[in-house]
């Protein structure tokens, strides 16, 4: 830990406890004490001193936990154990750990599950133009315009949103590639069905560096040092400033 301390929020997120949006609402609600004296925002932790999360003491996790992990379609990506089907669960990782960002219900393929709250920050964050790609099958031949429309920017009204610019591929007759760098509330199925298009399946297959590969549905790989020291390298210039959290129609769920 450095001398001059970490901040509180800095410190949660990085011991897998909470994002630091979260860790500031329980700052202010006063569920956070540093050597017993109640923290605010701002407060920096230092070396030696006691934190404590709702009454229960918090360390940071030394070991750097980054899993590569193929979810199937019918998973939730969240923590939340009321959600019968929540990832967490399904995994049973002996570790904390939590989704890099969503993949929604029924769609399958890569995610990513970490402890580290500022690498998650940095992914997930629009304005560090992190690219993650996907296969999509539709239900009925693609064309050129469908497939212009697509690469060029979709209007999303009920978003109050346009896509940006995107990489399109046609890959079969009703099969094509997209790489996002953006991640609005299911953004490509809402972008096929402007075109009059309904999408019949949706595979994420690479985030960033990491990709999907040859990993079975259902299963877990660690990220090899070489991918992780890419992904730093990638992510060395990016915000880790929390990322906002997703509205009704917002952002990060496919």
């Amino acid at each position: 830990m450095d001398e001059q301390g970490v901040r509180i929020n800095k410190y949660l997120s990085e011991a897998g406890v909470c994002s630091r949006r979260e860790a500031d609402r329980q700052i202010e609600a006063g569920a956070v004490t540093v050597d017993g004296v109640c923290a605010r925002p701002g407060t920096r932790v230092l070396p030696g001193q006691t934190v404590c999360f709702q009454g229960r003491s918090v360390s940071q996790e030394e070991e750097r936990i980054l899993l590569a992990f193929h979810k199937p379609a019918g998973i939730v990506c969240t923590a939340e154990k009321r959600e019968k089907n929540n990832v967490i669960d399904y995994i049973h990782y002996p570790k904390r750990i939590y989704p890099v960002g969503r993949l929604d219900k029924d769609s399958e393929g890569l995610l990513l599950l970490t402890n580290q709250g500022d690498l998650v920050n940095k992914i997930m964050r629009a304005g560090n133009m992190h690219e993650k790609e996907y296969l999509v099958t539709v239900n009925k031949p693609l064309t050129e315009s469908f497939l212009r429309g697509m690469a060029g920017g979709v209007p999303l009204v009920e978003l109050n949103a346009t896509t940006r610019r995107c990489f399109v591929e046609r890959i079969g007759k009703r099969e094509f590639r997209i790489i996002l760098t953006q991640g609005l509330n299911r953004q490509i199925r809402r972008m096929c069905e402007y075109f009059g298009y309904r999408v019949e399946k949706l595979v994420r297959v690479r985030i960033m560096n990491i990709e999907l590969g040859s990993l079975k549905s259902g299963t877990y790989r660690n990220v090899t040092e070489e991918e992780y020291h890419e992904l730093l390298r990638l992510t060395a210039d990016s915000s880790s400033d929390p990322v906002m959290p997703a509205k009704k129609t917002g952002e990060k769920k496919r």
